[in-house]
């Protein structure tokens, strides 16, 4: 196969996606979507108790980090 057989298929094969790519932008007026959108999960919320667990628990981490340093 040559170069220019080479690049006349890929030519054909550009023109082929810029065709089926307009009528993907062109979409049809009739179309509906089929699927609904999945609903926003809400946020978890953290107790004030699971708070201070955690902040608790990163303080004992800085000191064992500082300590380390020293």
């Amino acid at each position: 196969m040559d170069t220019n057989e080479i690049i006349e298929a890929i030519d054909v094969e550009i023109r082929r996606l810029q065709a089926a790519r307009a009528l993907l932008l062109v979409g049809s007026p009739t179309s509906k979507p089929t699927a609904k959108p999945s609903p926003k999960p809400s946020k978890r919320k953290l107790s004030a108790t699971g708070r201070a667990r955690i902040v608790a628990a990163q303080k004992a981490r800085w000191a064992m980090t500082k300590k380390a340093a020293k």
